[in-house]
């Protein structure tokens, strides 16, 4: 073996190039690790290309791993280059990459050896692979930017055995250790394992509808809330059932497309939230903070590491918030940003960062503070601590709530008839799969109708005779806000498609401006 630091052929410095991946936001950057050797002290080493804390304690660990395999650390500097140069590189994933240029640039590794693979794992000081976060956008990345073949942690075993998709042809092996990766690569025997992409699980048991007693305004408004992609939000005593139908939502939600699924997935594993045994996320999540929820929590953000919140590990699925005046108003408040726009950006010194967040709201809210399950009789509440409690979740908030529902006590015949059997979620999700399938059918490109702009919306339709009239005589009244008009028509199309009318007849408008009406001092 040449000295390690000695030029080539050529009589140029000799590089070592490993390619690695960053994971920025939930998307994977395919990331060109550089690495030479020269005279120096090892104190002198640097890593270039805005490496984060994580990235820069990557060398200590590096240089602890390689003796693992035997490796003879020289008194050099060693320079590492991470291209592209403004992209920030963050987290310990590229331990193993460092390492592997290391035993290439020494020649302990053949350069085709490692050509078109990517490397991504964290090392301990005893050379073991270590798991990491983001696995998934490495993965997707690294098929993207062409490369053949990844090697990651066995410890993200789940992650690797999630199938990308027929055009995505990519290997994918875990190591429990540095030292089996560099016996693979010197094609000794080793104990790294290829993973083969596994079938989709069983779908999870969900929640059932059939297991709420009566409440049929409540079951029809989820049931239009989940064909259409609507806000909305149940008020009511405790008892209700409040908690028990927002909780069944997923149940009659389409499963995730493949693209989707593999978006929450990808959110899951920067989170660290990946199901060992159901990696790929391919139904509506569901997400429930406790009011205590910080903005940070709930909307994503961080330091070092900026990391998605609530609404983002509920993008194509539920966002609940039960007691929903019990979350600090300016906390609530962050959501208008991202309800209207499918995303959430957080700004940090280093750059900004985006994150998906098109997410289904459901609120809950008690009448007061005191909530006695017997009524507004028993309730011990001036009006003066109602109005207080109530006035907690703003109106700008409220406007974007399509459908608001008062929710009364089951009566007692549904509750203590056994023999009554209600509609099973499977029945309803039928009819909410038809009714969105009628939706994406009709708008350009297919779309809810939560989804469609404003301009296109009103385009499609006019509402005329009886309709126009109510709708007018709503807004004239203050009832109805001009995004509260907007919402009105979004809603009427889906109580159509729900029905199976080619537009909304005046039925349809009237229920969907009827969910519209002031509860819990909603705005219209």
């Amino acid at each position: 073996m040449s000295e390690p630091h000695a030029p080539d052929a050529g009589g140029r410095q000799r590089v070592a190039s490993v390619r690695a991946v960053t994971v920025e936001g939930v998307t994977g950057i395919p990331v060109g690790v550089e690495c030479t050797a020269g005279a120096g002290a090892p104190s002198e080493s640097r890593i270039l290309g805005l490496p984060d804390a994580a990235v820069r304690e990557s060398f200590t660990r590096m240089r602890s791993a390689l003796a693992s395999c035997r490796y003879e650390w020289k008194a050099r500097k060693v320079t590492f280059n991470l291209s592209p140069a403004n992209v920030r590189k963050q987290g310990s994933g590229f331990d193993l990459a460092f390492a592997v240029s290391m035993l290439v640039l020494d020649g302990l590794v053949d350069t085709e050896r490692i050509a078109d693979t990517v490397f991504f794992g964290e090392l301990g000081l005893d050379g073991r692979l270590h798991p990491v976060r983001g696995a998934l956008p490495v993965l997707l990345a690294a098929a993207s930017s062409g490369a053949r073949r990844v090697i990651l942690p066995l410890g993200n075993r789940a992650e690797a055995s999630i199938p990308l998709g027929a055009a995505r042809d990519l290997e994918v092996w875990c190591s429990p250790t540095l030292a089996d990766v560099y016996r693979m690569l010197g094609g000794h025997d080793h104990e790294v394992e290829r993973v083969r992409p596994a079938p989709p699980g069983r779908p999870r048991e969900l929640p059932d509808l059939a297991e709420v007693r009566g409440q049929p305004l409540g079951k029809r408004a989820l049931e239009i809330a989940a064909a259409g992609g609507h806000h909305l939000m149940f008020c009511g005593l405790p008892g209700a059932g409040k908690t028990m139908l927002a909780r069944r939502m997923p149940s009659i939600l389409p499963r995730l497309s493949d693209e989707d699924a593999l978006t929450v997935t990808s959110i899951r594993s920067v989170s660290g939230m990946i199901d060992p045994e159901h990696p790929l996320h391919d139904w509506p999540p569901f997400e429930d903070p406790h009011h205590n929820a910080t903005a940070v929590s709930l909307v994503g953000g961080g330091t070092p590491v900026v990391r998605p919140g609530a609404v983002s590990r509920a993008h194509r699925g539920v966002l609940f918030l039960d007691e929903a005046p019990e979350f600090d108003a300016r906390v609530l408040d962050q959501l208008r940003q991202p309800l209207e726009t499918g995303s959430v950006t957080i700004h940090r010194a280093s750059g900004a960062f985006t994150f998906p967040a098109r997410f289904q709201l459901i609120l809950a809210a008690n009448p007061c503070p005191c909530a006695e399950a017997a009524g507004p009789g028993s309730c011990v509440c001036t009006s003066v601590v109602r109005r207080r409690y109530q006035a907690r979740l703003s109106g700008p908030l409220l406007d974007r709530v399509d459908l608001v529902v008062d929710l009364l006590p089951p009566q007692r015949g549904a509750l203590l008839d056994h023999t009554v059997v209600e509609e099973a979620s499977a029945v309803v999700a039928r009819r909410v799969l038809l009714a969105r399938q009628r939706a994406i059918a009709r708008w350009s490109p297919g779309r809810l109708n939560s989804e469609v702009p404003a301009r296109q919306l009103r385009a499609r339709w006019q509402p005329g005779g009886a309709s126009r009239d109510l709708l007018a005589r709503a807004y004239d009244a203050g009832r109805l806000t001009g995004r509260g008009y907007d919402r009105v028509l979004r809603v009427a199309w889906t109580i159509a498609d729900l029905a199976g009318h080619d537009e909304p007849g005046f039925d349809d408008v009237a229920e969907a401006l009827a969910f519209r009406r002031r509860a819990f001092g909603a705005a219209a």
